[in-house]
């Protein structure tokens, strides 16, 4: 049987790990999974499909500088997407081979921090979803733990201290070089247009490596709030606390604001607030829903998100036939729904009316006669029914037959 120390471990930290990452094979897993992600080309434009056509090459390469320590990361390209509130979110998009050597390491160190951290963190971690989550609140709200502290971070991606996050890493890992690496992607160059720069705190939007620092960083939270007997539900930087009177949520708030303080980080001032959810006024939103008066609604920025995707699908100068259309939605509420399934009903009918609303005043703009087709003649020209045998996805229809198949 070979020994712990033969393995690489002594005293629960992990030694020679760059062998393992630098190996053909976890390079070559690494290679599958980013090209399965797709994605944008970074700063030197190599694109995957350029990659691919030379990918044994460029692996080998890689492979090569990884384990001779002369691999350094390439500048970070930032661009900035839209947000559904109408705000702009930046996002990193580091080089193809970087993504690889990301998640090379991730493969071999995810497993090691895995095995510490606590049942009560659900996001991004291997065979654990937002569903989990979301079931463990549930339980807890049925458990009678309805008084909640709904508490955000304020710019945690982006606030995380280096040198603390890399200290929690050093706990488990003693390979300098997986450590150097770690460092140099933390302080890779940033490049949006003609500016670059070099972060001094958080983790790299975008880049591969970032969602299991952020949960390596958030790890000793919830270690502390468990010592303290108190049930939280976190989802990497989202989570809430559960607790069975206003007095034990008052405590929880404190002891919040007191780890977050001595760790380098900010609770937002707007954002997190303590409540009854039994009560509507008092409710708390949690990854798209909003729990309150005993029941799981869907969040307003949730239905207004899903709603701008709609317009946009159905726009009025949109001259493609209802058939084209309906494939386009179909996608987008079938996904919504099997999000949103456990939400209030009274959510899906509305939702229903909205996109038929959205397609007769498109069919008349196409037969170049005004109005937005809501007037009685339209809706008995172009009904349920019509829109049911075009193949459009119903929500309404799909809540009642989940419900009969329980």
């Amino acid at each position: 049987m070979v020994s712990a120390l033969e393995n690489g471990v002594k005293g629960g930290r992990w030694y020679s790990l760059m062998d393992k990452v630098s190996a053909p094979a976890t390079l070559a897993a690494a290679w599958a999974r980013v090209r399965a992600n797709g994605g944008a080309a970074g700063v030197d434009g190599v694109s995957i499909e350029r990659f691919a056509a030379r990918s044994e090459a460029y692996l080998a390469e890689l492979s090569t500088a990884l384990r001779e320590g002369s691999y350094r990361p390439q500048p970070v390209r930032r661009v900035e997407i839209a947000k559904g509130d109408g705000g702009r979110r930046p996002l990193g998009i580091p080089a193809v081979k970087d993504r690889i050597a990301q998640t090379a390491v991730k493969l071999v160190i995810e497993p090691i921090f895995e095995a510490m951290f606590r049942p009560q963190s659900y996001g991004f971690r291997p065979k654990r979803s937002c569903h989990d989550a979301l079931r463990e609140v549930d339980g807890l709200l049925a458990a009678g733990l309805t008084y909640v502290v709904d508490a955000d971070l304020e710019g945690y991606f982006d606030s995380i201290p280096h040198e603390r996050l890399l200290g929690l890493l050093a706990e488990r890992i003693s390979d300098g070089r997986v450590l150097d690496l770690l460092q140099g992607w933390l302080g890779q160059d940033v490049l949006q247009g003609l500016e670059r720069w070099t972060p001094v705190a958080g983790t790299p939007q975008g880049a591969v490596i970032s969602p299991l620092l952020a949960n390596i960083y958030l790890h000793p939270l919830d270690v502390w709030m468990e010592q303290h007997g108190f049930r939280m539900v976190r989802y990497a930087d989202d989570f809430v606390v559960l607790c069975e009177s206003r007095e034990q949520a008052h405590a929880a708030l404190a002891l919040l604001r007191q780890w977050v303080a001595e760790n380098g980080l900010a609770l937002h001032p707007e954002k997190t607030h303590l409540g009854d959810c039994r009560k509507p006024e008092e409710g708390f939103d949690f990854l798209g829903y909003r729990f309150a008066a005993g029941r799981r609604w869907v969040r307003k920025k949730s239905l207004a998100r899903l709603k701008d995707r709609i317009r946009e699908k159905t726009k009025r100068t949109r001259g493609d036939s209802l058939a084209r259309i309906v494939a386009d939605l179909n996608p987008i509420l079938r996904g919504w729904f099997g999000y949103f399934k456990h939400a209030h009903p009274y959510t899906f009918p509305a939702v229903d009316g909205f996109v038929r609303r959205r397609l007769r005043a498109l069919l008349r703009k196409q037969e170049k006669r005004p109005g937005f087709g809501r007037c009685l003649a339209d809706q008995r020209r172009w009904t349920n029914a019509h829109f049911a045998k075009a193949g459009l996805f119903a929500l309404h229809p799909a809540w009642l037959a989940a419900r009969h198949s329980r």
